[in-house]
């Protein structure tokens, strides 16, 4: 309700009620008066009867008695006179006769005393209420009339009243909704005593508010411009470091690519028992070389968007199977128990990436434990759910590490590893593969007790015939076959040249387009496949130079198989890669990796021609 309309009401009710009680104690006064004179004329009148009827009535004169009858009845609101005995007997009566349905009027009753003061009869004179009534509808009229024109005035004067203390608080409620709104308000002063204090007093306190709202507004705008800069040196921050992983990786792998072939070259044709000892520790250590890079470059394709998401429908025992064979030699170097249970589950997700996930949880458990074991197995997890877990009896993590183990870089302690430490990148890795594919990581630990992390898959009915593991064909006999090496790297191109030629192939070598070209120009016959770099010198890129190789006449109308071999890691790079379709390597590779992928194109090549 408004506040002018309740000060209106709250000086109407009053003055209302006031004016009723008023009218209500002088209608009270009037009608009292009124009654009172009206009884009083009634016994005037019976007294005056009653003097003349005094002679009359001892004599018995009925003819005078009804004259004196009749001198009161005609007195005005008389409505009869009657004159009595003192046996009750009426000798004369003058006036109206009442009907039944009449409304009874007043009786007064006057004594008529005899000349020795003993009483001879009585008078009754009945007078008519009749003025009476109409004198209270009259008078019930005047104050019904005199009330609302009072309420009205009341009404009218406390309105205007109400409206005229209202408007200062009216405008003030209005200044409070703006600067609720945010506005900069100006507060109107002039009313006086304690509105105008309160409008002062908001006055203040809106210029208060408005300096506080601006000198808040600076510091905000101050804070995100810091807090922009802020963002653009960690952008910076970060884009440099991912400059200095890429470039750093790219270039560390180009000799670590070279340093396999030579080592895998020496190893070929070496048959001395000290010289193969000394050739297997340098490939051991290239090994470990490779895998910290690896986890380097998982880390970037995922982060590039390199890596699709290829959902599958397998058993689970069958990537059980893959942990178990490929790391039981190494837990039982390490005198620990590798357990992997076997299960009847079946789950539709990404095999590779499961794959990756399921191989960094089995290493981290092992690189950390020194006594006990690792188990690996798998339990439904509610409804459409396989939770598959990772367990080690390691050192366990504190709860204060717990939350950041998952994060890039991160190691809890070097002394709690065993073999070499790594980059902290594998739980890292976990944490990303999982979030491309939606699945739920969870992590418990007690320190010295050991750790479990584990992953929930969607689960998936069985299928009537398991999928086939990839096949690895049969071997491909190099012998005679004709490979085109591309590369800008002359250490490169010569290890690969010693690894194919002990394998028996014809090889030719070139680190450019233009070599590439004018090699073309005088081949006998194309190559069957070509194996090049991504980055060539000049800025020149493999696949542009694949692409030239593949419209040259030298080709015939033919595309030979294609193997990638590269190093790099920039995110743009990858997604180039995965857009061209082409089979890659990632520098360094081993001579018997780069036999199963040479082997693997060159199938997919010769399907290909077949079916044209």
């Amino acid at each position: 309700m408004p506040l002018a309309v309740r000060l209106m009401l709250l000086s109407l009710v009053p003055a209302a009620v006031a004016i009723l009680l008023a009218m209500s104690v002088l209608a009270r006064h009037h009608l009292t008066e009124l009654t009172r004179l009206t009884e009083n004329n009634a016994r005037a009148v019976a007294r005056q009867v009653a003097t003349l009827s005094r002679t009359s009535l001892m004599r018995m004169d009925r003819r005078a008695l009804l004259n004196a009858a009749r001198v009161g009845s005609q007195q005005p609101g008389v409505r009869q006179v009657q004159i009595r005995t003192l046996d009750g007997e009426i000798v004369a009566q003058s006036g109206f006769w009442t009907k039944p349905t009449d409304p009874p009027g007043l009786e007064v009753l006057e004594p008529i005393d005899s000349e020795e003061s003993a009483r001879a009869g009585e008078v009754m004179v009945e007078f008519d209420l009749d003025s009476v009534a109409a004198a209270r509808r009259n008078l019930w009229s005047t104050l019904a009339a005199l009330l609302g024109a009072s309420l009205l005035g009341v009404g009218i004067a406390g309105w205007w009243a109400a409206r005229r203390i209202s408007a200062p608080i009216r405008k003030l409620a209005e200044v409070v909704d703006r600067l609720g709104e945010g506005e900069e308000v100006e507060v109107e002063t002039g009313a006086t005593a304690e509105v105008g204090r309160l409008q002062h007093g908001f006055k203040v306190a809106a210029q208060a508010l408005a300096d506080s709202r601006r000198t808040m507004e600076s510091q905000i705008a101050q804070a995100t411009q810091e807090l922009a800069l802020k963002n653009a040196q960690l952008e910076a921050a970060n884009q440099g470091k991912t400059r200095l992983l890429a470039a750093a990786s790219h270039d560390l792998r180009q000799p670590l690519h070279a340093l396999t072939l030579f080592a895998d070259a020496l190893r070929s044709d070496e048959t001395d028992p000290p010289r193969l000892a000394c050739i297997a520790s340098i490939q051991e250590c290239v090994h470990s070389l490779d895998r910290l890079f690896s986890e380097l470059l998982n880390l970037s394709q995922i982060d590039a968007g390199a890596v699709r998401v290829q959902r599958a429908v397998f058993p689970l025992d069958r990537l059980f199977d893959d942990i178990s064979r490929n790391f039981r030699p190494q837990a039982e170097e390490q005198g620990l128990r590798l357990v992997v249970r076997k299960t009847d589950a079946w789950v539709d997700c990404d095999y590779v990436m499961l794959s990756r996930i399921l191989n960094n949880l089995v290493s981290n458990a092992l690189r950390h434990t020194a006594q006990g074991g690792v188990l690996v197995g798998a339990r439904r997890d509610g409804a459409g759910g396989m939770r598959i877990g990772v367990w080690d009896t390691g050192v366990g993590i504190a709860p204060e590490h717990q939350h950041k183990v998952f994060e890039e870089f991160y190691q809890v302690d070097a002394s709690s590893s065993r073999g070499s430490r790594g980059l902290g990148l594998g739980l890292a890795t976990v944490r990303r593969l999982c979030d491309l594919l939606d699945m739920p990581l969870r992590l418990q630990s007690r320190v010295g007790r050991g750790t479990v992390v584990s992953v929930v898959a969607p689960a998936a009915a069985p299928a009537e015939a398991p999928p086939p593991c990839p096949a690895q064909g049969a071997q491909i006999d190099f012998t005679g076959m004709f490979v085109l090496v591309i590369d800008d790297e002359p250490n490169i191109l010569e290890g690969l040249s010693l690894v194919l030629r002990n394998w028996g192939a014809e090889v030719a070598v070139a680190e450019s387009r233009a070599q590439v070209l004018a090699l073309a120009e005088q081949w006998a016959r194309p190559p069957d496949v070509v194996v090049t770099d991504l980055l060539l010198r000049d800025g020149e890129n493999g696949l542009e130079v694949l692409r030239a190789l593949d419209a040259h006449p030298g080709m015939h109308g033919r595309r030979a198989a294609r193997l990638l071999v590269t190093g790099e890691t920039k995110p743009d790079r990858l997604r180039e890669i995965a857009e061209a379709g082409i089979a890659v390597l990632h520098k360094p590779v081993t001579s018997d990796v780069l036999r199963q992928a040479l082997a693997a194109v060159l199938r997919d090549a010769r399907g290909r021609y077949l079916t044209a």
